[in-house]
């Protein structure tokens, strides 16, 4: 993370694997990067790198095209059905802090599963109010945005349909009411 960004990946909770490696969406399973280096959204981070597709190792290098990486919760497992059982009701009053404090223009929740929480323990909203796609809750000039979790466990989605979901964000932040922050 860093202050006003123009784009916040916020994922459930850091897996094993990939802080293991020390990179985010390490796992080759994860539908993250082969969808949003297939979508518009990085066509402009893999034009500046010189790369057709963009991996884990350039997890670090988007900061500099403004998009960030964090999650709900930062208790690293194998799997969210792992969390201890009040790891949500903990962990997103923090997260709504560090949105407050570096003011991201978007922030992009990778599944329902780890926004619905957020929604309930931090903004405390109606959780069951939430799709996938823009929010109609801020925080602050923070807009939200829900897109599909990129995990292999979620089978319900494809790559091609992570990629959709990514070309609909790249969409929402051309839209941003307030590009020049």
């Amino acid at each position: 993370m860093a202050p006003d960004l123009r784009l916040l990946f916020i994922g459930i909770n850091p897996g094993v694997y990939s802080v293991e490696r020390g990179h985010y969406f390490a796992r080759r399973t994860s539908r993250f990067w082969p969808a949003f280096s297939r979508s518009r959204l990085s066509a402009p981070v893999r034009r500046a790198l010189r790369l057709p597709a963009l991996g884990p190792e350039q997890d670090a290098s988007l900061l500099q095209f403004g998009i960030g990486f964090t999650d709900v919760v930062k208790l690293p497992s194998r799997n969210a059905g792992e969390l201890p059982p009040d790891a949500f009701r903990e962990w997103a009053p923090r997260l709504l802090r560090r949105l407050r404090a570096y003011r991201p223009r978007v922030a992009c929740f990778h599944g329902l599963t780890g926004y619905r929480p957020f929604v309930q323990f931090a903004l405390r909203g109606d959780p069951a109010q939430a799709a996938l796609g823009p929010q109609p809750l801020t925080v602050g000039p923070t807009r939200l945005f829900v897109a599909p979790n990129p995990s292999p466990a979620n089978a319900h989605f494809t790559v091609d349909d992570q990629v959709t979901w990514y070309d609909r964000l790249a969409t929402f932040l051309s839209e941003d009411p307030a590009p020049g922050r």
